[in-house]
């Protein structure tokens, strides 16, 4: 399926507002309510729209640090890579996991309350995972820019 100019523009729309009711987002894109929704349904069905989620405040919740992980593997089989993933997908602080090209082979998004919970979280999970040879962390000192949304 192609998107055109209209599909582009419910795509931005529901990226900023993702609760915005289908009368609205019509409105905002100069659609009739109903055409706006076979849109929607179809732009769903087709899988350009993956999920609807809510944000949350990581400060609000006590998470406000973002650590940063490179970790380097004993090897590159696909046995040591899948054992690897499959532990570090059960890690509650890893917001995101990485396979990469260049000198580490994983990159982790980690979020923790502060220095002293990163470093309960690397003890209790990261220490742990299969296959690491070498674990290099970098704190986040300031957010400066941050978005979910992709170019439509």
């Amino acid at each position: 399926m192609e998107l055109d100019s209209i599909d582009r523009r419910i795509l931005r729309e529901l990226q900023k507002t993702g609760r915005i009711s289908n009368a609205d987002l019509a409105e905002k894109i100069n659609l009739s309510a109903s055409a706006c929704h076979r849109r929607v349904q179809r732009l769903e069905s087709e899988g350009f729209i993956k999920d609807y989620v809510a944000l949350l405040d990581t400060r609000k919740l006590g998470r406000p640090s973002t650590i940063f992980v490179e970790i380097t593997l004993s090897g590159q089989a696909d046995e040591v890579l899948e054992a690897f993933e499959r532990e570090v997908a059960k890690v509650p602080d890893v917001l995101e996991c990485h396979l990469m090209a260049g000198t580490a082979d994983y990159i982790l998004k980690v979020v923790a309350a502060d220095t002293e919970d990163f470093a309960q979280i690397h003890r209790r999970y990261l220490a742990r995972l299969p296959g690491v040879a070498q674990m290099q962390s970098s704190f986040a000192l300031r957010t400066v820019f941050k978005t979910t949304a992709l170019p439509v």
